[in-house]
């Protein structure tokens, strides 16, 4: 069986309580005996006194029967058994009780013995040892005294009888009192010290049970109930405020600690979350490396290919133009073939065009760089396109970052990049709308970038991962698809790279980002519209 703490408590404090009590009780249990008893010895060496001292006259006249009627009416008295008087020679001549008148006892007797159980003779003794107990054969317990009667000088003296002087003793007074009373006062004492023993246990139980309740089992029963809360992950209880002793300390602490697991799972679960971004970004990361990884070996490869068969293509095409061209020139040519001719020729211009692009494709020629502004780049790009006819009705607005710092790049290249990108993007617009070109830095990267966006048609979400492939173009006849296989050639040579955004029906976003690479000196000067924000139609 389970018992709870105050039944604990309380069975150990009652049995400490009740085996001290004990104790106490028996120690002063004997104590009250022996003092009763020196008390009853006393007692009965005062009567002993009392009747040798009453009848000390009567034994001078030697007046036996007034002295041995005196006796007789002393041993009826209450609280006294029997009393005998032997002379020296150890003969009851008196006794209270008639049969053991006249008995003789000896020496070793119990009533003799105290003087003559010794070596020697003993004329003195203190009443403890002139004292005895014994019990009658009923049971019941007395005490017995013995006095001596000395021979004195009034004794030797006298004219009624004559002692010798060289006799010491006379005879000696036995007095028996009976301890009935001096054992009802220890059974009186010992159940009084019995109830006051079970009215003090009772009553420390019940203080013990109450002060224990609610100092100790309430505060321990709240803690228990937080320790369960705990450890189902309940964190957001409180212990109540105890008392300011060791339980209100442990409360506290129990606080504090719930505090600290609930701020630790907090952050755990915090960085759970954090983690799990981080995973899904770098696994997009990892996924677009890949990504690029595989286009840069195709692209590589497909250049490498291309190479070939456009050096194989060239010569053909050549000189199907040069003869073309003969034949155009013929004045014998039949003007119904002339047309066709026409058609030969434009036809094989855009097979050299297309060719030409394979070329600047395939060709793996390391960039020259030098430190250059990405703001100027810009600029000079825009200014190449924004004379056509493709950009007439386009507005252009240009959000340059103030004093960009110099970066090593092939300002030819980049250029190529930017008038690709811008030319895309005019035919994205099919002519009209608004072409936005922003550059900046990112700190946390460490690169500038030029974003150019447009308000185009945009691009299917379908193509988004095919529009840097080679000859993958939206533009059905009017490009070759290589212009943008080109320019993510020359940014990843430059260690950067190209992203898209794009809603189609709402526009488009190129980002081109570029690895900061600081000039020796600060920064290059901005140019006169550097950090303004200016439009101007084309």
């Amino acid at each position: 069986m389970r018992l709870n703490l105050i039944s604990k408590l309380a069975l150990a404090s009652g049995l400490v309580l009740l085996c001290t009590i004990a104790l106490f009780a028996y120690l002063n249990l004997r104590s009250l005996k022996g003092l009763l008893l020196q008390e009853a010895i006393a007692e009965a060496d005062r009567v002993s006194e009392t009747i040798i001292r009453t009848t000390h006259n009567q034994m001078l006249r030697d007046d036996r029967p007034l002295f041995y009627k005196t006796i007789q009416e002393l041993g009826a008295q209450q609280g006294v058994e029997r009393i005998r008087l032997i002379n020296k020679t150890g003969r009851i001549i008196f006794s209270t009780d008639d049969a053991e008148i006249g008995t003789v006892l000896s020496k070793y007797s119990e009533v003799c013995g105290v003087c003559h159980g010794g070596p020697q003779l003993l004329l003195t003794a203190s009443s403890m040892h002139r004292s005895r107990r014994f019990f009658a054969p009923s049971g019941e317990e007395f005490l017995g005294i013995t006095n001596a009667i000395y021979n004195e000088e009034s004794c030797y003296t006298a004219s009624c009888h004559f002692h010798p002087e060289k006799l010491k003793v006379l005879g000696v007074l036995d007095v028996v009192v009976p301890l009935d009373r001096m054992h009802s006062l220890i059974v009186a004492y010992r159940d009084r010290m019995l109830f006051l023993t079970l009215l003090l246990i009772t009553l420390t139980s019940i203080s013990l049970t109450f002060f224990t309740q609610k100092l100790v089992n309430r505060p321990v029963r709240e803690l228990l109930k937080h320790t369960h809360m705990l450890s189902r992950g309940e964190l957001d209880g409180s212990v109540p405020s105890f008392a300011n002793d060791e339980l209100g300390e442990l409360a506290d602490s129990f606080n504090a600690m719930t505090l600290n697991l609930k701020k630790a799972r907090e952050e755990l679960e915090g960085w759970g979350r954090d983690l799990e971004q981080m995973v899904q970004q770098r696994t997009l990361e990892v996924t677009r490396m890949q990504a690029q990884l595989i286009r840069s070996e195709k692209l590589a490869s497909l250049g490498e290919l291309v190479a070939g068969i456009a050096h194989e293509i060239n010569n053909p095409l050549t000189g199907i133009m040069v003869f073309s061209s003969l034949i155009q020139s013929a004045p014998t040519l039949d003007p119904a073939l002339k047309r066709d001719i026409e058609t030969v020729l434009r036809e094989t211009k855009r097979c050299a065009e297309i060719v030409k692009g394979l070329l600047e494709f395939a060709r793996c020629a390391p960039p020259q760089k030098a430190p250059c502004s990405l703001n100027e780049i810009s600029d000079a790009a825009l200014e190449l396109v924004r004379h056509q006819i493709l950009f007439q009705d386009v507005t252009i607005v240009r959000q340059y970052a103030g004093r960009l710092p110099a970066l090593h790049l092939d300002s030819n290249q980049i250029e190529q990049v930017l008038v690709n990108m811008f030319v895309n993007a005019g035919h994205a617009m099919m002519g009209e709308g608004m072409l936005i070109v922003v550059t900046g830095l990112d700190q946390k990267t460490a690169t500038a970038f030029v974003k150019i966006t447009d308000n185009g048609c945009g691009i299917p979400e379908a193509n988004l991962d095919k529009i840097f492939d080679p000859f993958f173009s939206t533009k059905s006849s009017k490009g070759t698809g290589l212009g943008l296989s080109v320019s993510y050639g020359i940014v990843q040579e430059h260690g950067g790279r190209i992203e898209v955004e794009s809603q189609e029906g709402v526009g488009t976003t190129f980002t081109v980002l570029l690895p900061l690479h600081p000039a020796p000196s600060a920064s290059l000067p901005a140019p006169d519209d550097a950090g303004a924000e200016s439009s101007a139609p084309a």
